[in-house]
């Protein structure tokens, strides 16, 4: 009766959203609104659409993606772990689903969109959550296995592998790299060996430099990002405009609406190159004032899987590595892009740049990172209820005085058994042995940036 009473209390407790995280997303998410409607009405006529087209598009794209982000925060985490298995057949149904006649749509020479009727659809940005999250059971599921032998370790490889011969055929080299990347990232987050990693690390970098230079149009672009003012109209014209832009904008900008390079000048003024936009009307201050936003999301989200492993919630603390090495590695990429510091690539910011399938998975995403930060929030009150019953259930008895004359006795420690049970925090992911993978039941030191040993 006891035990179903303190049950009930604990199923009673509820969780808050990382107030730091959600305000993050909810600013950059304004932010990108803003520069979407600014960059993009001046262009609207040139493709035949309303002033107001792209921005509408991007209002729409955001609202959906909220209503899914509400969705996923109200799901609990233990029903997406356990479908969490069945996801990686999902990435590659959806990779392949584009090269099938009537539903995949080439746009510009590339297969990367499934047509939904109303929209195109980008099926990478999908895979991209999707991968996360059976990456993140895996670890969970084989954590001890990964640490210590080949195949374990081998096993997520192989498959980002297959995505990435299948992202290459559309061809796609940017999400290619982005991908292994995020597995790379949370395979040491998740504590591999390092030495293990060194051998196919070395290996995938030769092969992803001759895959970059084998198409003449990555090569151009390799070549016109080392001095894009040789070429200024033809291979170096996207990076001199974008540099001629931030430049224009020196320390605090010319003002929301007063950009001359998105008149025509910057190609893709909304979607790849924005930052630039953003650089030109709100100078330098503008510019680190999104930096410092998107430090910000990645930095809490990996303080969060940081004490959710610390907490023995694994699966909760994998996918927000996850999410935040996806976030923290495009968002670099992009901006290192409109700064003139990488070669160019279609990678978009998040949440920020215009395109519907990228702000849709985005917001996704952040649903499933603030769903962590509640179950986080949740266990830590039950463990501090769990703990100030132990308390009450052990209080300390104050001895008699001895006799006058007679030596006082040794005590004997007290121990509570019946308490130390209650001390226990509550949902740790501590499952029993089974035929699949080793027992977990024994201490773990989590996270680890890689074993050496």
């Amino acid at each position: 009766m006891n035990d179903a009473r303190q049950a009930t209390r604990l199923d009673a407790i509820s969780g808050r959203f990382d107030g730091w995280l959600l305000g993050a997303v909810c600013t950059l998410a304004c932010v990108g609104v803003v520069m979407v409607g600014s960059a993009s009405v001046s262009i609207a006529g040139e493709y035949g659409v309303s002033a107001f087209h792209y921005l509408g598009r991007h209002v729409f794209f955001i609202g959906v993606g909220a209503v899914l982000a509400l969705w996923l925060m109200r799901t609990e985490l233990k029903i997406i772990e356990h479908r969490g298995q069945w996801l990686l057949l999902a990435c590659f149904a959806l990779l392949l689903a584009v090269f099938l006649p009537g539903l995949g749509v080439e746009v510009n020479g590339a297969r990367r969109w499934i047509t939904l009727g109303l929209s195109n659809f980008q099926v990478v940005e999908a895979v991209k959550l999707l991968l996360i999250v059976w990456l993140a059971s895996y670890l969970k599921r084989y954590s001890d296995e990964v640490t210590a032998t080949w195949k374990a370790m081998l096993k997520p490889i192989g498959a980002v592998l297959l995505m990435v011969v299948l992202l290459l055929a559309q061809p796609d080299f940017g999400s290619a790299s982005l991908l292994l990347a995020i597995t790379g990232g949370m395979l040491v987050l998740g504590g591999v060996n390092m030495p293990r990693m060194f051998g196919p690390m070395l290996g995938l970098l030769p092969m992803l430099a001759v895959v970059a230079i084998a198409e003449p149009y990555r090569m151009r672009r390799l070549t016109s990002f080392l001095d894009p003012w040789a070429d200024p109209f033809n291979a170096g014209y996207q990076l001199t405009n974008a540099l001629m832009a931030v430049g224009r904008g020196e320390w605090f900008g010319v003002g929301l609406g007063g950009s001359v390079q998105k008149l025509s000048y910057l190609p893709e003024a909304h979607t790849d190159f924005i930052l630039a936009v953003i650089a030109e009307e709100f100078g330098f201050v503008g510019v680190c004032a999104v930096i410092g936003l998107f430090a910000l999301l990645v930095g809490r989200a990996l303080w969060l899987g940081l004490q959710c492993v610390r907490m023995r919630r694994h699966f909760a603390g994998y996918c927000a590595f996850g999410i935040a090495l996806w976030i923290g590695l495009q968002s670099f990429v992009s901006i290192g892009v409109n700064l003139g510091l990488l070669p160019t690539k279609g990678l978009t910011l998040p949440l920020i740049s215009s395109g519907g399938s990228s702000v849709l998975m985005t917001c996704v995403a952040m649903g499933l990172l603030l769903r962590v930060s509640y179950e986080l929030d949740r266990a830590r009150r039950q463990v501090a209820l769990l703990r100030g019953e132990a308390a009450v259930a052990t209080p300390t008895v104050d001895e008699p005085a001895p006799a006058r004359g007679r030596p006082r006795r040794p005590s004997s420690p007290r121990v509570a058994p019946a308490a130390e049970p209650a001390m226990r925090e509550p949902a740790l992911d501590m499952p029993a042995a089974t035929s699949r993978g080793t027992s977990r039941l024994r201490q773990r030191v989590e996270p680890t940036l890689g074993r050496f040993a």
